[in-house]
Formats: C-alpha cells, structure tokens, sequence
C-alpha cells in the first residue's frame, strides 16, 4: 500500500547513529526538560540534534547515570516532575506539570496557538487549548483529554465518512453486509439508492460508508508494547513489526495519510477489507488494537507471499504486491525498504 511516508524521513532513518531530523513532539517535552536544569539552551523544536544529544549525555554525567545519550527510564525519573509522564498517558488541565505537557504545548504551538513552552499547565495554555478546541470543532472546555490529544496528534476532528466499494455475493443482504462493514441498513440504502426491503441483485456494486472516529490517545510505550505482543502471536519478527510502525507513524494511532491510510500501521481501507475477508475471515474492530492487528497480519500475508524475503515484503507493504511483482521496486520504495531494515533493533 502506497503510504505517507516522506523521503527526508526515510534518508533520515537509513544513518544508524545519525541524528533525525523531522520534529518529534517528544522530544520537545526531553528538551524543555533539560532546559529547566540548564543542560539545554537550543530551541525547543523536537529535533535530535547535537545539542540535544550532548545534552543527555551531561545530565546523565551530572546525575550518576550511565552515559548512553538515551533518555530512558532512570534518565526521565533523574528529571523530576518535568521527565514524564510521556504524551498521551493521562488527561492533562490547569496546573499540571510535566513532561507531556511541554508536549501539548509544542503541538499547540506548531498549530500556531500559544507561545509558552515551559511544561506547566496555566492560564496561557488553558485559553490556547480552548482555542484549539474551537477551531478544530470539538468541546470546548480548555481540558486536553483523549479527543483533543488525538486531534492534536493529526486525528480528523470531527467523524468523517469513508466509502469503500463492496460486490454483492449469493446469500448477502442489506443486514449482513451492514454487520460486515460496521454501518448501518438505512445508510447503506441512502448511499446506494435502495430499497431495503427488496432482494440485492448478486454481483450489484455497493458504496458501504462507514464512520471513522478518531481513535483515542495512547501513550508509546503501551504501543510499542502491543506492536510486540501482537507480532509474537501471529509469528512475525517484534523487531520489524516495531520498525514498520514506527516508519509509517512513529507508533501514533492518530495518524491520516493524505490516500486514506489510518493509524500506528498505516492500514488503507481496501487493505483492512482484505485482511478481514481473505485472510482472517472476521472484522477487526476499528481501534489502535484491531489496526496493529491488521497491519501485522498483513505483513505476515507479505512475507509468506513472497516466500519470506523480508525485502520483497517490506516493498510490497509500501508499493503493492501486485506492483512488485509487475514493475520491480521504485526507487522511493528500496529508500523505504533499507530504512526500515536500519530501524530494526533500533524502536
């Protein structure tokens, strides 16, 4: 499936112990930490820097700890009340203070509202997420919770229709095909123009609009967790499953590419159709739980298709497996493949 992934952040992820250059809103929240103690005197812009590693590094010498430059667990609890908790992990309001907020400002602030990036939660960033809250056309009551989080993160505001194409079978009818696709009868019968009390014709082409709610914050750890988890189950390798999701989202289940692609494994809807109806042969709730499902099953589909050539599966996830097969690998595809492959161990 052709994805969003940008080819800066692909070259970016091919340099093993290179700095990332796209903006990662953690890494804000890392920053403004360790501007408070004084390590830190860059912009906060959640890029990983030289500063930012070099900084790491001279808190963690400050603080007794082992020098490896990862802002692991000991390095965030060393820091205080600012070192967590991590983005996404608890509802955030007035007088908060932490790490996850420094994040929430620094999204707010990328959204062009509000200026203060300090990880308390006052008065300025109680008006900018009532702002916020405003423009994006959710409740406004100036409380990040899990919908202004999401939204935050890339979510589509409000619920949006997606339409997927559907070929009536010998046995289906209105009830069925509703119960498949997570609709309802009297939408299906607008979309398609039906009666729905007379008998589908077998072979009629369906529009099936299903809601697409946007999915509920959670914190990356519990993600990255559940990517594991979900690999060793369906027997794929935790490593790549972890690498595919963090190239396709950074393991955000807010995620929306511009084609349709939704959530930590970038699932598309035809995709997820196929999955559910080929391959497992039962829905998969729309949830961050049931898209890292699909999204590994579908790579465990790849890589028996192509008879466990990591390569080839890994082109076919972002280009098609049809398309691979056809016309080879383009040339953003092999860019696409070896940064995944560097990622592996690395996420």
């Amino acid at each position: 499936m052709r994805l969003r992934v940008l080819l800066a952040l692909a070259a970016a992820a091919l340099a093993l112990a290179a700095p990332v250059s796209a903006a990662n809103p953690q890494l804000a929240g890392l920053q403004v930490a360790l501007r408070a103690y004084g390590f830190y005197l860059g912009p906060i812009d959640g890029v990983s820097g030289r500063g930012t590693a070099d900084a790491i590094r001279a808190f963690q010498r400050s603080s007794r700890l082992p020098v490896d430059g990862i802002p692991g667990g000991s390095t965030r609890r060393a820091l205080g009340r600012l070192g967590g908790p991590l983005y996404g992990e608890r509802t955030l309001r007035g007088g908060r203070v932490g790490w996850d907020v420094s994040v929430l400002q620094f999204l707010l602030a990328r959204h062009g509202i509000g200026r203060v990036i300090d990880g308390y939660f006052g008065r300025e960033t109680a008006a900018a997420v009532r702002r916020f809250q405003r423009r994006a056309g959710i409740a406004v009551d100036g409380i990040a919770g899990p919908q202004t989080l999401g939204v935050l993160e890339g979510a589509k505001a409000r619920e949006g229709m997606r339409v997927a194409r559907y070929v009536v079978r010998e046995g289906d009818s209105l009830a069925v095909i509703a119960e498949r696709h997570s609709t309802t009868i009297p939408a299906l019968a607008r979309a398609n123009k039906l009666d729905p009390a007379r008998p589908l014709p077998i072979g009629a082409k369906l529009r099936i609009p299903t809601r697409v709610r946007a999915p509920l914050a959670a914190p990356p750890s519990a993600v990255r967790d559940l990517i594991s988890n979900t690999a060793r189950r369906n027997g794929v390798d935790p490593e790549l499953a972890r690498a595919v999701a963090w190239m396709e989202s950074g393991f955000q289940p807010h995620v929306v590419s511009h084609a349709g692609a939704l959530g930590v494994m970038q699932v598309t809807p035809p995709t997820w159709d196929f999955v559910e109806t080929v391959v497992l042969g039962r829905n998969v709730a729309r949830t961050t739980e049931g898209n890292i499902t699909v999204g590994v099953v579908f790579l465990r589909h790849l890589l028996r298709e192509f008879r466990g050539d990591e390569r080839l599966a890994l082109a076919a996830y972002y280009q098609g497996a049809k398309a691979v097969r056809e016309r080879g690998l383009f040339d953003e595809t092999r860019t696409y493949v070896e940064a995944v492959r560097s990622l592996k161990g690395r996420v």
